[in-house]
């Protein structure tokens, strides 16, 4: 059952037709504009000699949009979740085309110039981006914060995370060709909707292209949807979620690379840099920066390997190379062996103790052998118990699922 069928219902019945592009709507209170663009939709349409559908994705509107939708000759399809990720899903599973153009039903966006964005699709690009900043926007429609800050740094972040090929991430218009969409499998509910389309395409090693489009002020008396500070969070959330080696991997390499390069310098003695003597607690703080930064390569792979099992991320070659060589065995005797370590260095140190009759020691020495004992023991265990729930997530049903 896909998502539209879960939370959509079709307000009419049409029967089935040659359609080639579907142009997806979401509304919510839209009648102040709606019409305006349904109109412009119906020019670029006719001009272009295109079979084509208007859908306008309904999420629970109350001022009659519905009702002018429907006279205008659009379909509309009722989207009970709410959400503008939820309403797009809905409208985009119950097109008819091979092709899909998406815009907003604000006027912001002209979508009788939407003949660019077929054009790529026809070429064969998979997903179509509109970008602002290439275009023109217009005065009045976009605030600063969301023009100089907001956009240039979510974009950026995309780019560095995903190395998607976009200069203008979160432009409300654009198409894509209803197969690749399939494959995309997308579940955001909210704005951040419009950054898991393009983050997943340009993982999937989609072909993206992007147009100029021209931004202007909306049409409507009353405020946007949009929330800055709330949807600019959602968006770098899920970024940030989607990207367990931005989140997890490389925080945690740094952590465990400090850690062990200071204990491996304050093993020996105390030192002094620059008139500051690192000493004992120095190298707790170190065993303790090792154990964390450990911790976090292996939510990292926990994360990775999970999100590849159930489809989030595509195959990863490195790791199915390394999962090939590291079983479970494998990490078990990796394990145990560091626990091992660990063992011997505590016994160690109470023979240390035993030798002074269990009295009193200095820190200074004693330390020195206890802390990389405990440090080497929780290694170990990590690993150990690390192993068994690899081995867990690698277990498969009867449906080749997780």
């Amino acid at each position: 059952m896909t998502i539209a069928e879960r939370f959509t219902t079709p307000r009419e019945a049409s029967p089935p037709t040659a359609v080639e592009l579907s142009i997806v709507m979401p509304c919510l209170n839209e009648v102040e504009t709606l019409a305006t663009c349904i109109q412009k939709a119906r020019l670029a349409i006719d001009r272009l000699g295109l079979k084509a559908e208007i859908v306008v994705a309904d999420n629970g509107s109350t001022d009659g949009s519905q009702e002018l939708a429907r006279e205008l000759g659009a379909r509309v399809v009722d989207v009970v979740r709410k959400g503008y990720g939820s309403a797009l899903i809905g409208g985009i599973d119950a097109t008819r085309g091979e092709l899909v153009i998406m815009g907003d039903a604000d006027d912001s966006y002209d979508f009788s110039a939407i003949g660019p964005l077929v054009d790529r699709l026809r070429e064969g690009h998979d997903l179509v981006m509109g970008n602002r900043f290439a275009g023109e926007i217009k005065q009045g429609a976009m605030v600063w914060s969301h023009r100089w800050v907001g956009n240039p740094v979510l974009t950026a972040i995309s780019r560095l995370f995903f190395h998607t090929p976009v200069g203008d991430m979160h432009c409300g218009l654009r198409g894509f060709r209803k197969d690749a969409y399939s494959k995309l499998h997308l579940s955001a509910t909210g704005m951040e909707f419009a950054s898991e389309m393009v983050i997943k395409a340009s993982l999937q090693g989609m072909k993206i292209a992007e147009v100029p489009v021209v931004l202007s002020p909306d049409g409507r008396s009353r405020p946007p949807h949009l929330r800055t500070w709330r949807d600019g969070w959602r968006h770098l959330r899920f970024m940030l979620l989607f990207s367990p080696r931005w989140l997890f991997l490389y925080p945690g390499l740094i952590l465990f690379a400090v850690g062990a390069v200071l204990s491996l310098v304050l093993l020996p003695g105390p030192v002094v840099v620059a008139g500051v003597r690192l000493d004992i607690h120095t190298l707790l703080v170190a065993g303790f920066l090792a154990l964390l930064g450990y911790q976090l390569v292996l939510f990292a792979l926990f994360t990775k390997f999970f999100a590849i099992r159930v489809g989030f991320h595509p195959p990863h070659p490195v790791l199915q190379s390394m999962f090939r060589y590291i079983t479970l065995e494998v990490g078990l005797a990796v394990g145990v062996l560091l626990a091992l370590a660990g063992l011997v260095s505590l016994i160690v140190a109470v023979a240390s103790w035993s030798a002074v009759g269990f009295g009193n020691l200095n820190p200074d020495t004693t330390m020195r052998e206890v802390i990389p004992a405990v440090v080497l023991t929780a290694l170990g265990t990590q690993t150990v118990f690390a192993a068994f729930f690899m081995s867990i997530l690698g277990i498969e049903s009867e449906t080749g699922r997780i």
